[in-house]
């Protein structure tokens, strides 16, 4: 006989119902001034009833129990805060309405902020594509949305949230390289920031459904090498920036060489033929691509001496 794991039953939220606080705090506040003309006005003389006795102290008693217990079904609700009710573990709904509310002092009231939370993760050590360990960290602005869900289907949905963002940053930081080392136009890390943040949002989203949470926005505020391979990884950036600039010196050295010549020729200035249009090919390249200065040598002779 094989186990078989249920699904787990998701909670959905629900309005709940409260009284209007302030009605209610002047029904209270009329039961207290009865209780204190009771006690100021209408104790029975020592020879009264002993019925009258017993129901003035039973008339005292319920109205003092009443107002203090009364007084605990009362609580604020905030802008852009909810409060989930429960009657005996049961679910009774959420109550979003701002203001003072009041409910029976046997219910519970949990209240959950559904205001916009601003989260800056640790720096996290992971793997990129290509197997290089890198450092990332993001920021993530999350808000909850369904607070039965929030309450409910996770124990601390906070502490869910800042682990469901480390494993989304790992997930979405091993999917690609850091950087990009070859001449194919990929998906990087360092240079495709708006795709690397729609996926990381798009993937807490998906972890954070669970716990009835939105993720508003999500992008990485820290991208670098790991220490054990920055200073490798610095040299091989380096080399390409000179092969780059070296690339870019020697195709603009090409086009003023070819100017050159073909001025020169248009212009009648001199008669090349192809032994001294390849020296003087040379001779530009080296001036133009030079690292140094170059000095000029007189040849009073000719080029075939």
């Amino acid at each position: 006989m094989s186990d078989s794991i249920s699904p787990m039953t998701r909670s959905r939220e629900r309005p709940g119902s409260a009284y209007n606080g302030y009605m209610m705090l002047a029904i209270f506040a009329a039961l207290t001034v009865f209780v204190i003309y009771l006690v100021f006005n209408a104790i029975p003389d020592d020879g009264a009833a002993r019925a009258a006795k017993i129901a003035f102290v039973g008339t005292l008693v319920l109205g003092t129990l009443s107002v203090l217990i009364g007084l605990i079904g009362f609580f604020m609700i905030q802008p852009n805060q909810a409060a989930v009710i429960t009657l005996f573990g049961e679910y009774r709904g959420t109550v979003r309405k701002e203001g003072l509310q009041w409910v029976w002092p046997w219910m519970t009231k949990q209240k959950v902020s559904v205001r916009a939370h601003n989260i800056h993760s640790e720096k996290v050590k992971i793997n990129d594509l290509r197997g290089n360990p890198i450092e990332v960290a993001c920021n993530v602005v999350w808000r909850v949305s369904d607070s039965a869900q929030a309450v409910f289907d996770v124990d601390d949905y906070k502490e869910f949230v800042n682990i469901q963002i480390e494993a989304g940053l790992r997930t979405v930081g091993a999917r690609h390289p850091y950087d990009d080392m070859s001449d194919e136009d990929e998906t990087t890390l360092r240079g495709s920031a708006d795709v690397v943040n729609a996926e990381l949002r798009e993937e807490l989203n998906e972890r954070l459904a669970v716990a009835g949470i939105v993720v508003d926005e999500a992008g990485l505020t820290h991208l670098a090498y790991a220490p054990e391979i920055a200073g490798a990884m610095l040299r091989r950036q380096q080399a390409d920036a000179v092969i780059a600039a070296r690339k870019k010196v020697v195709i603009g050295a090409v086009g003023m060489v070819e100017d050159a010549l073909t001025k020169l020729s248009k212009d009648g200035v001199v008669d090349l033929d192809d032994e001294r249009r390849a020296a003087m090919v040379s001779n530009l390249m080296v001036v133009l691509c030079g690292d140094r200065e170059a000095h000029p040598v007189v040849n009073t002779g000719s080029l075939y001496q």
